[in-house]
């Protein structure tokens, strides 16, 4: 099976020209990359995508039906309806009602309020950025050291949280020295770094708004990795998906899956991407009889 993979970088990260005007979200992202694959000739395609992207892949797919062939994400949260929420509290005291396997799904979200003490310690970052961007973005881009500062502490507790607990935060047990250096030079050469936390600003008003909420229609699948941030059993977002053909848990790895654990998701997207096309084909079987 062979593959083409255009990756471009959302504007305002990497080498893309960061957006001129406010209001610049997934949503507007959304536009763009389907354009993009327009004019490269892709009527179709399949999307993938893990933390910004798996929202701006959702998005493609909610807004693009028609383009879209298959989404693949990397990190996939929990829906924020009524039933799903109460579906969670109950599966915080009888999982074997709730979840097709307790044993595994109930540690995706669960004991709740550690999942919540986690994430409250590791939403500082997250709520400047939605807030006061240029603030702390106009500090990085004068400092080398202070922006690698601010990025590694990221690649140690997101790769795995007891990194932390480690003198060197366990840095070099996953990644590379060079690997993680290029990632920093990357934000530092283009000088891109506030505008991509303008991102977080941007998309703060829609992220929880009708746009989350619509369900995606296309084939979709899910990667779950151990230590990603955003994790949640099949029974807490099926209503976010009317065709959700493959979950698959994996044996390791963390946020930056496809940075840390590349075959893992090569292999994952294969895998859903064969599922499809043999659905398509059953599909177009059965109308041609």
């Amino acid at each position: 099976m062979a593959f083409e993979v255009i990756c471009p970088s959302i504007p305002g990260y990497g080498f893309s020209e960061a957006p001129h005007q406010e209001g610049f979200n997934v949503i507007q992202t959304a536009h763009i990359f389907v354009k993009l694959m327009n004019r490269l000739g892709h009527k179709t395609f399949f999307v993938h995508g893990g933390d910004w992207g798996s929202f701006v892949s959702r998005t493609i797919s909610v807004l693009y039906p028609q383009n879209v062939r298959g989404m693949h994400v990397t990190m996939v949260q929990a829906a924020m309806d009524g039933k799903t929420i109460a579906k969670q509290i109950l599966g915080g005291y009888l999982p074997s009602l709730v979840y097709e396997n307790p044993g595994r799904d109930y540690s995706k979200v669960h004991p709740w309020f550690d999942k919540l003490s986690f994430m409250l310690r590791e939403s500082g970052y997250f709520h400047i950025q939605a807030t006061k961007p240029d603030t702390v973005g106009a500090a990085l881009v004068d400092s080398p050291v202070g922006l690698a500062a601010y990025i590694l502490e990221k690649f140690t507790t997101w790769t795995d949280p007891e990194f932390v607990n480690q003198p060197d935060g366990s840095l070099t047990k996953k990644f590379t020295m060079d690997e993680l250096l290029t990632n920093i030079m990357i934000y530092w050469v283009s000088n891109n770094v506030a505008s991509s936390m303008r991102y977080y600003k941007e998309n703060a008003a829609i992220i929880f708004t009708d746009i989350s909420r619509m369900p995606v229609t296309v084939p979709a699948a899910v990667a779950d990795f151990p230590n990603e941030l955003g994790r949640a059993p099949k029974a807490l977002i099926q209503s976010l998906f009317d065709n959700l053909v493959q979950i698959t848990d994996q044996p390791r790895g963390g946020h930056f899956a496809a940075f840390e654990e590349p075959k893992l998701v090569a292999e994952d997207i294969k895998k859903f991407v064969k599922t499809v096309l043999q659905l398509e084909l059953s599909a177009k079987q059965k109308t041609t009889k």
